[in-house]
């Protein structure tokens, strides 16, 4: 895309307030975008901001030529404002209203589901027919799925394929999974014991690792992938803008 019409693709990202888990998770995407050659800037907004100065941010970004995609950690109200053609994160109502529905196609698929499933292509697992289990709570009612209200041992034993992302440290343990079993681990939580401070998943890794047959970890497992998937949806958003391929 430079060679062939000097233009990049653009990220824009909304930081608020000074939580040193946003700055890292910023600094990192900051990193990988400048690793492929994607230009990225980041808005920085007061803890105190108004709802509306924030969504004055996104009003501007969606109408920057340069910005192709919009990353921020905000409100509902702040997601719908976003330009569907923006929203690399793939959480515009539009965007999953359209994943849901059977014969329509998103623009962008969220970044981490994305990965997951990547994960999975890449490693040669087959998904048809498998019996598949996904431990985890909606982020936008902020409650418990059913699952965690039942007794999750015995559904877990029947997975062919585990997906947790629950941010519960350990929850995931051996005597859940059969043989065989296949494991995503998306959770992550910052945990601090008489080891120190460490990054930690929801699965118990070195007791799933005995019967697992493949198995993410964390750090490191799908956090990365996370992070190509958001650049590859920013790419996509930039051919969208300029009407560019490979071939142009």
């Amino acid at each position: 895309m430079k060679n062939s019409i000097k233009k990049s693709p653009g990220l824009g990202i909304i930081l608020v307030g000074k939580r040193k888990d946003s700055r890292s998770f910023i600094r990192i995407k900051k990193k990988a975008c400048e690793e492929v050659g994607i230009t990225s800037e980041v808005v920085d907004l007061s803890e105190d901001c108004t709802e509306g100065e924030v969504l004055d941010v996104v009003s501007e970004l969606n109408h920057k030529g340069s910005v192709h995609g919009i990353l921020h950690l905000s409100k509902q109200k702040i997601v719908s404002a976003v330009n569907v053609e923006k929203d690399v994160d793939g959480f515009h109502p539009v965007n999953i209203g359209n994943l849901a529905m059977t014969g329509r196609e998103p623009l962008f698929i969220p970044c981490a589901s994305k990965g997951c499933i990547e994960v999975l292509h890449r490693c040669g697992v087959e998904i048809m027919g498998k019996k598949a289990v996904v431990i985890g709570r909606s982020k936008i009612t902020g409650l418990p799925t059913s699952l965690l209200l039942q007794n999750p041992e015995e559904i877990t034993r029947e997975a062919d394929i585990l997906v947790s992302d629950v941010g519960v440290p350990n929850l995931v343990r051996g005597h859940w999974l059969k043989p065989g079993v296949v494991v995503i681990d998306m959770g992550s939580k910052l945990v601090t014991d008489s080891k120190g401070s460490r990054v930690t998943g929801d699965v118990f890794y070195e007791e799933a690792i005995l019967k697992a047959s493949l198995i993410t970890p964390v750090p490191g497992g799908v956090g990365p992938v996370t992070i190509s998937m958001l650049l590859y949806n920013t790419v996509e958003a930039a051919k969208r803008a300029y009407r560019w391929t490979e071939k142009s």
